[in-house]
């Protein structure tokens, strides 16, 4: 019968697991490995910074009403006719 003694969490934690297995590599293998994840993630990185203040504005949207407010406010105010207001998405 296992007991709270005999049981293990630290092994069960994905995180210490991987940081346990990374301090076990040689120093050569680390930076190998280190060059590679950075080729990997080399354009992911790319999109994200691209894509940050789309992000950044979605969040905006999501937790403040008065920026949807805001966007609502400054289609009024350009007069676009109906139809390019349906295509947007405030067509009514």
């Amino acid at each position: 019968m296992n007991t709270p003694d005999s049981l293990n969490t630290k092994s069960k934690n994905l995180f210490n697991l991987v940081s346990k297995n990374w301090e076990d590599l040689d120093d050569s293998l680390k930076t190998k490995l280190i060059k590679i994840w950075k080729v990997l993630t080399y354009k992911w990185q790319l999109q994200i910074l691209f894509n940050l203040p789309f992000l950044l504005w979605w969040v905006l949207d999501k937790c403040f009403p008065k920026v949807h407010e805001f966007n609502t406010t400054i289609l009024n105010y350009l007069n676009l006719p109906d139809w390019a207001l349906s295509f947007i998405g405030f067509g009514q």
